[in-house]
């Protein structure tokens, strides 16, 4: 519960940061650990979670993330039109993760440029924990740019996928403290603590996880320890601000949303900006910049109509 709020608080100044005109939220589906879930009993709940979203009347609108599928989506949407992230065939954007993935790469290159000069990731070296959905994109994404990958993961499974892309294996700890030059976190978030931190040799941290901090307290000690941190909600925006595009008036269209995903860099430079201007951590700079934005007034999206499943109860 406590991350969870936590997550709507990051999702608040996610879409502000990026500019968007949209609030922040997030929902959650949580179920006895003892209880076995079944297709039924998933498709079971997916109805109940779409119901709650429904009887917010718009003011929330739910979107594929971790431990879900646009397949879920489809189930959601046959009781709430208030869903996103749709397959292209029934008039959404289709799974956000490509597109996160393509946020934190952009990331990665302006910390580069900030902390070597070059944001060219040719011959850099990152480990990525994490090869799920967004950080198995990421890695690839990295691999085919010219960095020298180091991959974890609690799966085991999930070294194949880093053997194909020429990664050496370590366990998520060991990776965290390698001798890299990025150090990209897409698991779960609270991974930067007291006791990570010092341990840390990357100069530079960038990657899709949300809440990576264990709390606020510990950017200043990433800043004392002269480590480049960028904002989790500023760096991982890809997939919300596709999905923004597909709530345009004028529909869903892949090229503005790779040309809006872009723009992170943008962004994140002048949070960078900012921040060594006043002598303040990224995340200062990058909050005080939210709060800006959420003062300023603003329109609410044009909701364009798309296909929907039936509807059933």
């Amino acid at each position: 519960m406590r991350d969870a709020l936590r997550l709507s608080r990051a999702m608040t100044f996610k879409n502000a940061v990026a500019d968007l005109p949209l609030g922040g939220g997030k929902g959650v589906i949580m179920l006895p650990p003892d209880r076995a879930v079944t297709p039924k009993r998933r498709r079971e709940v997916l109805r109940d979670f779409g119901d709650a979203v429904d009887a917010l009347d718009g003011r929330y609108v739910t979107a594929e993330d971790v431990g879900t599928s646009a397949r879920d989506m489809t189930v959601i949407a046959g009781q709430t039109r208030h869903v996103s992230g749709l397959s292209r065939r029934s008039g959404g954007s289709g799974d956000p993760s490509p597109w996160t993935a393509l946020g934190v790469q952009v990331a990665i290159e302006v910390s580069c440029g900030q902390v070597f000069g070059s944001a060219t990731l040719k011959g850099r070296t990152v480990a990525v924990i994490g090869l799920g959905n967004v950080g198995g994109r990421l890695a690839a994404r990295l691999a085919k740019a010219g960095a020298t990958l180091v991959a974890a993961d609690v799966n085991p499974d999930r070294r194949v996928l880093a053997d194909d892309l020429g990664a050496r294996w370590m366990t998520p700890e060991r990776a965290l403290s390698a001798d890299v030059d990025v150090v990209a976190p897409c698991a779960l978030g609270g991974v930067l603590d007291d006791e990570t931190v010092p341990a840390l040799r990357a100069p530079v941290v960038a990657g899709a996880a949300n809440n990576q901090l264990a709390d606020d307290r510990i950017a200043d000690l990433l800043h004392d320890r002269g480590i480049l941190w960028a904002p989790d909600f500023v760096a991982n925006a890809g997939g919300i601000v596709n999905i923004s595009v597909e709530l345009e008036p004028g529909g869903y269209d892949p090229k503005r949303a790779r040309e809006k995903v872009r723009r992170i860099g943008d962004t994140l430079a002048e949070v960078y900006g900012n921040a060594s201007a006043i002598g303040a951590t990224p995340l200062t700079a990058a909050m005080e910049l939210a709060r800006r934005r959420l003062t300023r007034p603003q329109a609410p999206p044009a909701r364009r109509q798309v296909r929907r499943a039936p509807r059933s109860r």
